[in-house]
């Protein structure tokens, strides 16, 4: 193992499944989503039974009210999508519609 593999490897290790399964105090985790017909999401539901609709997910993830998500910016707007943390099963892409 190289020093970069290494490096990347004691970063991984620092996070553990279970600090990605915690929900922070005061955050509501997106559960499920709509998508319309070409796929994109167009809403999304959060544990707490709330619907929003896509431009309001990004308001509360920009300010911090959604737990395990991230704003960025590209191709020329913002995009919601999961905090990459290796685990397939909670990325955006998988969540159940609703």
């Amino acid at each position: 193992m190289d020093q970069f593999e290494a490096a990347y490897e004691s970063y991984k290790a620092r996070q553990t499944t279970a600090d990605q399964e915690n929900v922070p105090s005061g955050k509501e985790e997106i559960i499920a989503v709509r998508r319309n017909e070409e796929d994109n999401i167009i809403a999304v539901k959060t544990n707490t039974g709330r619907e929003l609709d896509y431009p309001t997910a990004l308001s509360e993830a920009k300010s911090g009210k959604l737990a395990h998500v991230d704003v960025f910016h590209k191709y020329g707007r913002d995009i919601l999508r999961s905090e990459p943390d290796g685990i397939k099963e909670n990325n955006l892409s998988e969540l159940p519609d609703f």
